[in-house]
C-alpha cells in the first residue's frame, strides 16, 4: 500500500511538471507558415501502447489513434520486449518474452459529432526458457470496437485559430474475444499474459482531452478497461492507463510536417483471480517515458516512437518490461 501510494504521487508530480511544460510551450508558440492551411491537430502524435504484459491481454488498450481530430485507416507495428520468472520462487529462472503485433486500425466519423475506432491484431509471441527450449504463438487477437463522442470540438481544417483551441472526447466500447486464450500458458509461468487474447468480454471507458496553439499541442488520456471471467475461470485484473504527451508541428512545405513529441504514461493493474480466488504475484504498476516522431505527406502518415520504463512493480517484480516501439503508417480520410 505505501509503494503504490509513493507511486500515485511521483505519477502526479510528474503530470503537474508535464501539464506545466506544456504551458510552456503554447505561450511560446511562434506562427505558422503561410503553407500550413490546416488545423494543426490533424496529424499530431496520440498515440499509446498495449497491456503491459503483452497485446493479448487487451488487444489496444489506450492505441486506437494518433490524435484528436484525425480520421485514418492504417496498419501499426508494436514490438515489446519483457524477462519473467519461469516459477513462482524469487530465485526462479528469468526467460525473454517478445511479443509483436500488426494492427489493422481506423477512426471513422459518423455525423458531426460521433467517431468510431476499430482494430483487429494479429500477434506473433514468442520466449525463450532457461533450458533453450522456446514456445512461439500466432494467431489474431482481441477486437476491439469504441464509439466516442465530440464534447468540444475543434475549429474545422480550413480555419486557422489565433487562440488556443481545446478538444474534448467521451466515449467506451468493447473487447471481443476473437483471440484464443490458452489455459496451459498460466501454469508454471508468472506471466498469464502471454496469450493470443483473454477469451472474455472486456469493456472499455475512456476521455481524450487536448489544447492547441498554433503549431504547440498538449493531449491527455485516460482508459479504464472492465474485465470479466473467461469460459476458463480466468479472470484478468482491471487496468487503468494514463498518458500525456506534448508536441510541435514543423511545417516543411505545403505538402510534407514533421511532429516530434514527448509524454509520460502510466499503467495500473488490479490483481488476476481464477475460479472467484486471487492470483498471487499479478497485479502492479508501470511508468512510462515516451518519445516518438510522425511525418505528414499530403493525406499519408508514418509515425514511430519508444517507450521505456522509468518505475515498475509488476506481478510483484517477477515480470519486467524492457521496452515497447510502434511503428505506423496511415491514410487519413
Amino acid at each position: 500500500m505505501t509503494n503504490d501510494f509513493q507511486n500515485i504521487k511521483m505519477m502526479n508530480k510528474i503530470i503537474v511538471y508535464l501539464v506545466m511544460l506544456g504551458g510552456l510551450f503554447t505561450t511560446q508558440a511562434s506562427n505558422l507558415p503561410k503553407e500550413a492551411d490546416k488545423c494543426i491537430w490533424k496529424n499530431t502524435a496520440y498515440e499509446y501502447f498495449c497491456d503491459t504484459c503483452g497485446c493479448g491481454g487487451n488487444g489496444g488498450s489506450m492505441g486506437f489513434g494518433t490524435g484528436l481530430n484525425n480520421n485514418f485507416v492504417g496498419l501499426r507495428y508494436i514490438g515489446q520486449k519483457y524477462r519473467s520468472r519461469d516459477g513462482i520462487f524469487d530465485n526462479s529462472p528469468w526467460i525473454n518474452e517478445n511479443f509483436n503485433t500488426v494492427q489493422a486500425w481506423g477512426k471513422f466519423p459518423v455525423g458531426k459529432r460521433v467517431l468510431i475506432n476499430a482494430l483487429l491484431p494479429y500477434h506473433s509471441h514468442n520466449r525463450t526458457f532457461a533450458d533453450a527450449t522456446e514456445q512461439t504463438i500466432n494467431g489474431i487477437g482481441d477486437a476491439t470496437v469504441l464509439a466516442y463522442y465530440n464534447v468540444l470540438r475543434q475549429t474545422p481544417d480550413s480555419i486557422i485559430s489565433i487562440k488556443p483551441e481545446h478538444a474534448l472526447q467521451i466515449g467506451g466500447g468493447v473487447k471481443l474475444p476473437t483471440g484464443s486464450f490458452d489455459a496451459e500458458n498460466i501454469e508454471g509461468s508468472v506471466n498469464p499474459s502471454f496469450q493470443l487474447g483473454t477469451g472474455s468480454w472486456d469493456y472499455i471507458l475512456a476521455a481524450n482531452y487536448g489544447v492547441t496553439h498554433r503549431n504547440w499541442g498538449l493531449s491527455a488520456l485516460l482508459n479504464y478497461t472492465i474485465k470479466t471471467e473467461n469460459s476458463k475461470n480466468y479472470l484478468f485484473g482491471n487496468q487503468w492507463n494514463v498518458a500525456l504527451n506534448t508536441y510541435k508541428t514543423y511545417y516543411v512545405s505545403s505538402s510534407v510536417a514533421i511532429t516530434p513529441q514527448i509524454g509520460l504514461g502510466g499503467e495500473f493493474f488490479a490483481e488476476n483471480e481464477e475460479f472467484g480466488f486471487s492470483v498471487p504475484d499479478t497485479g502492479g504498476n508501470v511508468y512510462f517515458a515516451r518519445v516518438g516522431v510522425e511525418a505528414n505527406y499530403n493525406r499519408y502518415a508514418l509515425g514511430v516512437s519508444s517507450m521505456l520504463p522509468i518505475s515498475q512493480n509488476l506481478n510483484e517484480g517477477k515480470v519486467e518490461v524492457k521496452n515497447r516501439v510502434s511503428l505506423y503508417l496511415n491514410i487519413n480520410i
